[in-house]
C-alpha cells in the first residue's frame, strides 16, 4: 500500500470519530444474517448521494456489524479501490436541483468487471440513508435549506443538515441484489447494462424512502381549506343550506369546524419525543415486545398506501403499532380515534401523533359524513398509510368480534374514485399476555355501565403501571391488495365511472368479502403465549384445577398438536415447555398453587377463572376443528368415519362465521379428513377398516380426547339453546330479534346453573350471529311477517346433537327452554 492511501484512511478515520461525537443512528438490516450475504462472492454497497458523511457513517457502522469494509478493495482481481459507490454524483452549485446524471465511474467500473467476466457475481447491498426522518412539508422553505433529498453541493448546508437531523439519523441496509443478474440481459452492450443498473437503483432508493418517510404532509390549515373547497362538500353545503334554511356561510363555517375537528396533525417531533416516553414505558410495563413477519409492512409500504388493520384489544394497541412501525424503519400511520380520546392535554398529544379523531355515528348528520369522507379520500389518493379498527371497539371477550363495514366502504369507494395509488391492507395480531384493562372488561361483562373516558381515568391507569403485564407480541398477517379482491368480486370494476356519491350495487358484497378477510387474516397471524395455553386446558377442567404435572403434560402436547398441523404459516407458538408456563402463569398471578403431598394442584379463582377466558378465546379458533372432532366421540365409542367428516362439516360453516376460520367451507371435507389423520397418528383415534374408534377409558389418551372436546363444547350448547328455543316455538311463530333474546336470557340462566365463566356464552351478537347464518344457508326463512319458518331438516340437525352433547345437557337445555316459554 502506497503512502497517499495510508494517509487517507488516516484522516478519514479521524473524520468519522469526530463525526460520531455528534451523530446518533438508528440502523437497520446491518448483519450478515439479515442480509443473508454469501460469504463465498465479493460485497459492494451503494449509496444513493455521493457525500464525505454519508461515506463515513456507511464505513462507522458496517464496521459495527462486522460487515465487510467499505473502504477497503473487494476481493477480485484489478478491481477498483474501494468496496462502495455512488449512484449519483452531485452537482455544485448551490440550492441546483438534481440533474439527469451519468453513473459515476466506481459504479461503472463496477458494471464493467460484470460484463467481462460472467462468472463474477457482486453482491450489490443498497443502503438509504436518512439525516432525520421527517416528511416534507409541502411549499416549505426549511425543505429547501436542509433537506438531504434535494442534491445541493455546498458544505455548509451539509453541516447545517448534520447538526440539524444528526442526532436522528436512520440507516437501512438492504438485502443484496446480483451484480451478474442485473446486467446479464445486457452483456453485448455496456451502456444499456449500466442504465438498467442505474434504474433499479433509482427504484429501490425511492421505495425505501416512500416506506421511511412516507408522502410529503400538507400544512393542516392548508388541508382543511382543501377540504370545504372539494366538489362534494359544496354540494353537502348547498344542501343542508337549503334544507335547514341557514345561510350557506353559517354551513361552510360548520363544515369547517368539522374538518378542524376530524383532522391530524403530525409533527415528526412529537413522534420522537413519544419513542422515547413510550421506550421507557414498554420496559416498565412488558418484559419484552416480539414482533413477527414486519417484513411484510415494510414490503407493501413501498409502492402502496397501506392500511394497517389490527385487532383491538386495549388503547395500547394505538400506541404500541405506531412505535413498532417506526423503530422499524416505518412512517407512522395516520390513526383513526375515537372522537371520545379528543380529551384535554391527550387529545392534542394523540393528534401530533398522528390520530384523526371521527364520532361514533355520523348517518344523521352528512354534512360531517362528506367531510369526513372526503378527509379519509385525500389520505388513500396522497398515499398515506392509515390504521383503524374494523372491530369498531376494544373485544371484552378476547375473540376477534364482527368487523364493522363503515370504515371499510370508506376506503373501497375512496379507491374506486381514484385507484392510480395502490391500496394494500396489513392485518396485525396484537396478543397480550395481561392485558391492563382486563379488570374493567370484568365489570363490563357482569353488567357494569362501560367508564367514560376522561382525565381522571388516564390518571387512573397510570397508577397500574407499577404492575408486570408479561410479554406483547404483534403479528403482521398477509397483505391483501384491495385492487385484486375487487377483480375477484366484481372483474369489470375498472371500466365502471366512480364518483363522490356513486355506490355501485356490488359495493356491499366488496365490503363484506373485504372484512371477512381483514377478520380471517387477523385470527391467523395470532401468537400463542404460556397464559393462553395455561388458561385453554384449566378452563377445561369441571372444577377449574388440574395436577402439576398433568397440566403441564397436557400443555405440551397441545402445543404438539399445534405443530403437527400448523394453522397458518403466521401463527406464533411460545417457547419453552407445559411446567415452565405453568410457574410463569403464577409468577404473573394468573393461577394459584394448592401444595400436596401426592403433587401441586394448579387452579383458578376468584376473578380469574373470568379473566382467564379472555385468554383462551384468544386461540380457541386454532383448536375448533380438533376439538370439534373430539365432540363427536364424546358420547360414542366408534363413528364411520364419513359420518365423522359429515357431520363436522355441517357445523363448520357456522364456526367458520363465528371464529373467522381461514378454510372456506368447500375445503372442510378435505382439512378435516386431515385432522382426523393427525388425531390418529397422535393416538388420540384408532382405525379398525372404516370406522374411527375413541381411546379406551381410563387411559391418558382418552383423557387429552376429552379435554380437547372441552375446548369447544360450549360453542356448540349455544347453538342446541337456539334450535331447542325455535323447535320449542315452532315454524311461523318467533321473530329473529325475540328468539336472540331468548336464546341470550336462556344461556344466561344456564351460565348459573352450571357455574360457567365463559361470559360469551350468552353473548348477544353471537346468538344474532347464529341466527343470521340459519338464515343465510337457508336453514330457516323468514315469512311475510318477519317469524322465522324452517322444515324437518332443522329436526334433524337437533337429533344429531346427542351425538355431542351429554344426556345431562340436552335435558338441562330442553328444561330451561320450557321455562322461558
Amino acid at each position: 500500500m502506497g503512502l497517499l492511501p495510508v494517509i487517507n484512511s488516516f484522516f478519514l478515520t479521524i473524520l468519522r470519530k469526530l463525526l460520531f461525537l455528534w451523530v446518533r443512528t438508528d440502523v437497520i438490516g446491518a448483519s450478515r444474517e439479515a442480509l443473508e450475504l454469501d460469504p463465498h462472492r465479493p460485497v459492494c454497497y451503494a449509496l444513493q448521494y455521493s457525500s464525505l458523511s454519508s461515506r463515513l457513517v456507511l464505513e462507522e457502522e458496517v464496521r459495527r456489524a462486522g460487515l465487510p469494509s467499505a473502504e477497503k478493495p473487494p476481493a477480485i482481481n484489478n478491481g477498483p479501490g474501494r468496496s462502495f459507490f455512488f449512484l449519483y454524483q452531485r452537482p455544485g452549485r448551490l440550492f441546483r436541483q438534481r440533474e439527469t446524471l451519468a453513473p459515476t465511474a466506481r459504479m461503472q467500473e463496477y458494471a464493467r468487471l460484470c460484463l467481462e467476466d460472467p462468472t463474477l457475481d457482486i453482491q450489490i447491498v443498497p443502503v438509504s440513508l436518512f439525516w432525520g426522518r421527517s416528511p416534507d412539508k409541502a411549499k416549505s422553505l426549511v425543505k429547501m435549506l436542509l433537506s438531504d433529498t434535494w442534491s445541493v453541493a455546498g458544505r455548509l448546508q451539509k453541516l447545517l443538515i448534520i447538526l440539524v437531523h444528526g442526532r436522528n439519523t436512520y440507516v437501512q441496509f438492504s438485502k443484496p441484489l446480483s451484480l451478474s443478474e442485473v446486467v446479464d440481459e445486457y452483456r453485448d452492450n455496456e451502456q444499456r447494462a449500466l442504465r438498467k443498473l442505474a434504474r433499479v437503483l433509482r427504484t429501490h432508493f425511492r421505495r425505501v424512502r416512500q416506506a421511511v418517510l412516507g408522502p410529503d404532509l400538507s400544512h393542516r390549515r392548508t388541508l382543511v381549506d382543501s377540504l370545504v373547497r372539494t366538489p362534494a362538500v359544496k354540494d353537502a353545503i348547498r344542501e343542508a343550506a337549503r334544507r335547514d334554511d341557514i345561510p350557506p356561510e353559517k354551513v361552510r363555517a360548520k363544515a369547517r369546524k368539522y374538518a378542524d375537528e376530524i383532522a391530524a396533525n403530525m409533527s415528526i417531533a412529537t413522534i420522537r419525543a413519544l419513542e422515547v416516553v413510550l421506550s421507557w414505558l414498554w420496559n416498565r410495563i412488558y418484559n419484552g415486545i416480539a414482533i413477527n413477519n414486519i417484513g411484510v409492512a415494510q414490503d407493501v409500504a413501498r409502492d402502496n398506501a397501506v392500511v394497517y388493520v389490527p385487532c383491538h384489544r386495549s388503547h395500547i394497541d394505538y400506541l404500541l403499532l405506531s412505535y413498532v412501525l417506526y423503530r422499524n424503519g416505518l412512517m407512522p400511520p395516520h390513526i383513526a380515534a375515537g372522537i371520545n380520546l379528543n380529551m384535554p392535554i391527550v387529545g392534542p398529544i394523540l393528534r401530533r401523533g398522528g390520530a384523526f379523531f371521527m364520532r361514533r355515528s355520523f348517518r344523521d348528520n352528512p354534512l360531517y359524513a362528506t367531510v369526513f369522507n372526503e378527509y379519509m379520500h385525500v389520505m388513500f389518493s396522497r398515499g398515506y398509510s392509515v390504521e383503524y379498527f374494523v372491530e369498531g371497539g376494544r373485544s371484552r371477550t378476547g375473540r376477534m368480534l364482527q368487523p364493522r363495514p363503515g370504515m371499510l366502504s370508506m376506503t373501497v369507494k375512496s379507491f374506486l374514485r381514484d385507484h392510480r395509488k395502490p391500496i394494500v391492507f396489513v392485518p396485525v395480531y396484537i396478543g397480550y399476555e395481561k392485558v391492563m384493562e382486563g379488570r374493567s372488561y370484568l365489570g363490563e361483562l357482569r353488567g357494569k355501565k362501560k367508564q367514560k373516558e376522561n382525565i381522571f381515568s388516564l390518571l387512573g391507569t397510570l397508577r397500574r403501571l407499577r404492575s408486570s403485564f408479561g410479554r406483547v407480541a404483534l403479528n403482521f398477517g398477509e397483505p391483501i391488495p384491495l385492487a385484486g379482491l375487487l377483480d375477484d368480486v366484481q372483474p369489470s370494476w375498472r371500466q365502471e365511472a366512480y364518483g363522490s356519491d356513486y355506490r355501485p350495487a356490488w359495493l356491499n358484497r366488496a365490503v363484506e368479502t373485504l372484512a371477512d378477510e381483514v377478520a380471517t387474516r387477523i385470527n391467523a397471524s395470532v401468537a400463542v403465549n404460556p397464559i393462553g395455553m395455561t388458561a385453554t386446558v384449566l378452563l377445561s377442567t369441571e372444577r377449574l384445577a388440574m395436577d402439576e404435572a398433568q397440566l403441564g403434560r397436557l400443555m405440551d402436547q397441545f402445543a404438539e398438536l399445534l405443530r403437527a398441523y400448523p394453522y397458518a404459516s403466521t401463527v406464533t407458538l411460545p417457547d419453552g415447555e407445559g411446567k415452565e408456563w405453568i410457574d410463569y402463569c403464577e409468577a404473573m398471578g394468573l393461577v394459584s398453587r394448592n401444595a400436596q403431598k401426592l403433587g401441586d394442584i394448579i387452579s383458578l379463582e376468584g376473578n380469574n377463572a373470568i379473566l382467564m377466558t379472555y385468554y383462551r378465546n384468544n386461540i380457541q379458533h386454532l383448536f375448533a376443528l380438533p376439538s370439534l372432532i373430539a365432540c363427536l366421540f364424546e358420547n360414542n365409542a366408534s363413528l364411520a368415519r364419513e359420518k365423522v367428516v359429515f357431520l363436522a362439516s355441517v357445523v363448520y360453516p357456522y364456526l367458520q362465521s363465528e371464529l373467522f376460520l381461514r378454510y372456506d367451507p368447500e375445503q372442510a371435507d378435505r382439512v378435516i379428513g386431515e385432522w382426523l389423520d393427525v388425531l390418529v397418528a397422535q393416538g388420540l383415534l384408532r382405525v379398525e377398516g372404516q370406522r374411527l374408534w375413541r381411546p379406551e377409558d381410563g387411559t391418558d389418551a382418552m383423557l387429552r380426547l376429552r379435554v380437547l372436546s372441552r375446548f369447544i363444547i360450549q360453542t356448540l350448547e349455544r347453538y342446541h339453546i337456539s334450535i331447542a328455543v325455535l323447535r320449542k316455538y315452532g315454524s311461523g311463530r318467533i321473530t329473529a330479534t325475540e328468539l336472540e333474546e331468548q336464546s341470550t336470557l336462556l344461556a344466561e340462566r344456564m351460565a348459573i346453573l352450571f357455574g360457567l365463566n365463559a361470559p360469551e356464552f350468552f353473548d348477544k351478537s353471537l346468538f344474532r350471529n347464529f341466527i343470521a347464518n340459519l338464515q343465510k344457508r337457508e336453514v330457516v326463512t323468514t315469512d311475510d311477517n318477519g317469524h322465522l319458518c324452517y322444515s324437518e331438516g332443522l329436526d334433524e340437525v337437533a337429533e344429531d346433537a346427542r351425538l355431542v352433547l351429554s344426556v345431562e345437557k340436552r335435558q338441562a337445555i330442553q328444561q330451561v327452554t320450557m321455562l322461558g316459554v
